[in-house]
């Protein structure tokens, strides 16, 4: 099966993270790796298109970065951990719904359905 990358995915990337998010906390590697994982190795993003969507949702509220606390054997600049915010919460359920409108269209055109 092919793999799926950023380009088919556009516009539904921030409901992704804040549904990444939704499981805990964690810094954007962390979210790489919840996506692939639950992508069962066809989802294919790059941290270029991770890291943006996060400063947007940064921006906008629906995120909240803290820095993570130097512990001992981790060298290096501490990490951005990203955890989901009430109005984040209320995005994803948004995302959703887009993403169930968006499918069944997609069923009824592409699938024949209509």
């Amino acid at each position: 099966m092919k793999t799926i990358d950023g380009d088919k995915l556009r516009g539904h990337l921030e409901t992704m993270v804040l549904s990444a998010l939704e499981r805990g906390e964690a810094h954007g590697l962390e979210i790489l790796r919840r996506l692939e994982h639950a992508g069962c190795g066809l989802l294919r993003l790059k941290e270029g298109s991770l890291y943006p969507a996060l400063y947007r949702l940064e921006a906008a509220g629906k995120v909240k970065v803290v820095k993570e606390q130097p512990g001992e054997g981790r060298r290096g600049a501490p990490r951005r951990i990203y955890r989901l915010t009430t109005k984040g919460r209320r995005e994803l359920a948004k995302g959703r719904e887009d993403w169930a409108l968006f499918v069944r269209t997609m069923d009824a055109v592409v699938g024949g359905l209509a």
